[in-house]
């Protein structure tokens, strides 16, 4: 069963191509809850056959994340916290996540966009509260890319290489989230240490 399920995603994302690429990532850093393994792993295990140039899928991964953070900044900064949380419950977004963004935020500053991109659960939501913030545009742009340019290389590598043994995708993934995590909060530390002595 789960064989025909990897088989069936890997056929779609082919069918799709890298326009499918770019529209399901933009939706994955939405507020569509969608999983970015499902999209990447199988771009890059078909990338590993010859059917997809690699590089040209890591863009599409990176800019279709990007636009989908563009999306969630631009609506938190126009619309406000009191439409999210009105409308957001039809996506399984709520008070609750909202806080936890708006804490997470606030508690790293700026490089927030940038780590939270690489934590579960944290990257589709964490452009709402720099939205809400109005932080520097450039800076958001620049920091949700190299965020999402190493998870998007990350998941398409795991595809590349070992696209074929689920088993092994999750065992290795379970540890890069783990280290990713660990990494990310050392340099959170460091930051804000740093943001300390200069002020």
């Amino acid at each position: 069963m789960i064989a025909e399920i990897i088989e069936w995603i890997v056929n779609t994302i082919g069918s799709l191509g890298y326009p499918g690429i770019f529209l399901l990532m933009l939706l994955e850093s939405s507020f569509v809850p969608f999983p970015s393994e499902v999209i990447m792993v199988p771009a890059g295990y078909l990338a590993s056959k010859g059917e997809m140039q690699i590089i040209i899928v890591v863009l599409c991964g990176i800019f279709g994340s990007l636009l989908g953070a563009l999306i969630n900044y631009y609506l938190a900064a126009w619309l406000g916290r009191p439409f999210l949380l009105h409308y957001g419950k039809y996506v399984m977004f709520n008070e609750v996540h909202l806080q936890k963004m708006e804490v997470f935020f606030h508690r790293h500053g700026h490089i927030s966009t940038f780590t939270g991109r690489l934590i579960p659960m944290v990257r589709q939501y964490i452009s709402i509260p720099a939205g809400l913030a109005r932080m520097n545009l450039p800076m958001f742009c620049f920091y949700t890319s190299l965020g999402a340019g190493i998870w998007v290389i990350i998941l398409t590598l795991l595809g590349y290489f070992i696209g074929e043994n689920e088993a092994l995708i999750k065992e290795y993934l379970r540890d890069i989230i783990v280290t990713l995590f660990v990494t990310c909060t050392i340099g959170v530390v460091i930051y804000w240490q740093l943001q300390r002595r200069s002020k």
